[in-house]
C-alpha cells in the first residue's frame, strides 16, 4: 500500500516517532506524514540530556536526531507544542488539546511517558525536578549556580547519571535508594556493588534502604529531604528519577487493550483497527524475557518498533519483531554496555576484575546465557551478543576465564 487519504499521524516526536516517520519513507509510504510533539523541539535525543548536555559538553543542535530541514525535504509535517487528547478508532481522528481534530488512515502512537512524581509533601516546590527533556536539563541548569548540595531520589540510569555530572560539575550530591542496592530492577548485585562503590570514591553520599518521608521547602523552594527518621537532609535542589507513567490515557479511554502500557503483537499493532503502540509506552511479549508481556525502556527498542510498524503498515510482507535488547550508560568515565534481559536469571558469572574497572557481568538462566553487562569492555559486548541471540549454554568457569576470548566459547 503506498498511503493515500489522511495518512500516517504518528503521536510523539522522540526516537521512535521520529524513526517511524523516517522508516515510512525508507519504504516507500507516499502519503502525508505527520508527527504530533508536545515539545515545541524537532525531535531530538534523550539519552545525552542527562549525560553531555547537563554537564555542557554538548549544544543542543548536536543532539537533533536530524537536522531541520531534513523533515521538510522527506516531506514530514511537524505539528510541534501540541498533544492529542482524544482518539475516535470509528472516525480515526484524534483530538488535540486546542479542539481541532485531524483524520488518519494509520495512528502510530509513539508518545513515551511522564516522569513519576513524589507522591510526597512538598514535591511540587520550587527546585524539585526530573530528567525528561529538554526543558528540564534547561531548568536543572540555569538553577545550578546558587546550588551547593543536591539529593538524587533514585539509583537507576537516571539518576547514577544525573549523580555522576552534577558531582563532576563540583556539586555535593547526596542520592537516596529506596531498595537495598541501586540498579536492583535491572542488574545483579555485582554490578550494583561496584556503581556504588564508584560513585563513593567519587564523593557521592549514596545511601540505600531509605525512606523519604517528606520534601521541605522554604518561600515555595525546596530546602531538604526529610527521612522516615526524622533526619533531614540539605538541598537546594532535589533531582527525581523514579520511573516514568506511560503515556496511553487516549488509547485506553478508546478502547485500547492494555494497562501499564498499551498491549500490541509482534508487528506492533494494537486491539485498535489501524492503530500501532511502540517505544517506552508499548506492551509486548519478548522472547529475551521467556515471552513475557514487558515495556522496554530503551532507544534500541523505540527504533526497532517503529521500523516494524512502519513496514507493516508498507508491506504486505510485514517483519514480526524480534530485536536483541541493549542498552547503554556512561558515568564518569565508565562506560556500560548491556545486551540481552537479566530479568529471571538464577546465576551470575563475573568475568575480570572490578577493581580494574573493566569487567563484565554474564547473566545464567536455566546454564543458558541470557544477558551480560559489560563495563569498558566493548569486545565482551560485541562478542557477548551472540551468545545471548544463541541461548550459549557454556559451563561457568570457562565464561569466568577472560584471558579467551567469548567468540571462540561459541565456536567451540
Amino acid at each position: 500500500m503506498t498511503g493515500q487519504g489522511a495518512g500516517v499521524i504518528i503521536v510523539g516526536g522522540g526516537h521512535g516517532g521520529a524513526q517511524a516517520a523516517i522508516a515510512l519513507r525508507q519504504n516507500g509510504y507516499a502519503g502525508p506524514v505527520t508527527i504530533i510533539g508536545r515539545e515545541e523541539e524537532p525531535p531530538y535525543e534523550r539519552p545525552p540530556l542527562s549525560k553531555e548536555y547537563m554537564a555542557g559538553e554538548k549544544e543542543f543542535e548536536r543532539i537533533y536526531i536530524r537536522p531541520r530541514a531534513f523533515w521538510q525535504e522527506k516531506q514530514v509535517d511537524l505539528l510541534l507544542g501540541r498533544s492529542v487528547e482524544a482518539v475516535d478508532p470509528a472516525a480515526k481522528t484524534v483530538k488535540l488539546d486546542d479542539g481541532t481534530e485531524r483524520s488518519y488512515e494509520s495512528l502510530i502512537w509513539a508518545a513515551g511517558g511522564d516522569p513519576r512524581r513524589l507522591p510526597l509533601l512538598g514535591g511540587e516546590l520550587k527546585g524539585v525536578h526530573c530528567v525528561r527533556n529538554r526543558a528540564d536539563a534547561d531548568a536543572i541548569m540555569a538553577e545550578l549556580t546558587g546550588v551547593e548540595q543536591v539529593v538524587v531520589i533514585g539509583g537507576g540510569y537516571i539518576g547514577l547519571e544525573a549523580a555522576a555530572v552534577l558531582t563532576k560539575l563540583g556539586k555535593k550530591v547526596v542520592l537516596l535508594e529506596a531498595l537495598p542496592r541501586v540498579l536492583a530492577r535491572v542488574a545483579g548485585p555485582e554490578l550494583s556493588e561496584f556503581y556504588e562503590t564508584e560513585h563513593r570514591a567519587h564523593g557521592v553520599d549514596l545511601r540505600t534502604g531509605v525512606s523519604i518521608d517528606a520534601l521541605e521547602g522554604e518561600d515555595g523552594n525546596v530546602t531538604g529531604v526529610r527521612l522516615a527518621d526524622g533526619s533531614v537532609i540539605p538541598a537546594q535542589m532535589v533531582i527525581v528519577g523514579i520511573g516514568i507513567i506511560p503515556s496511553v490515557e487516549p488509547l485506553l479511554a478508546a478502547g485500547a487493550k492494555g494497562g501499564n502500557g498499551i498491549e500490541v503483537d509482534e508487528y506492533c499493532r494494537t486491539s485498535l483497527p489501524d492503530i500501532y503502540a511502540i517505544g517506552d509506552c508499548a506492551a509486548h511479549a519478548n522472547s529475551f524475557a521467556g515471552g513475557a508481556i514487558i515495556r522496554l525502556e530503551s532507544v534500541q527498542n523505540a527504533n526497532d518498533q517503529a521500523t516494524v510498524a512502519a513496514k507493516t503498515i508498507c508491506s504486505a510482507d510485514p517483519q514480526p519483531y524480534k530485536a536483541t535488547p541493549w542498552f547503554w550508560s556512561n558515568q564518569y568515565d565508565l562506560k556500560l554496555q548491556t545486551v540481552g534481559l537479566s530479568t529471571g536469571h538464577d546465576a551470575t558469572v563475573l568475568r575480570g576484575d572490578p577493581a580494574t574497572r573493566s569487567f563484565s557481568v554474564i547473566y545464567l538462566k536455566d546454564g543458558k546465557v541470557i544477558a551480560l553487562d559489560c563495563v569498558n569492555m566493548v569486545k565482551d559486548y560485541v562478542q557477548g551478543r551472540k551468545l545471548v541471540e544463541a541461548g550459549a549454554t557454556i559451563a561457568a568457569e570457562r565464561l569466568a576465564d577472560s584471558s579467551v576470548p567469548l567468540k571462540d566459547l561459541l565456536e567451540a
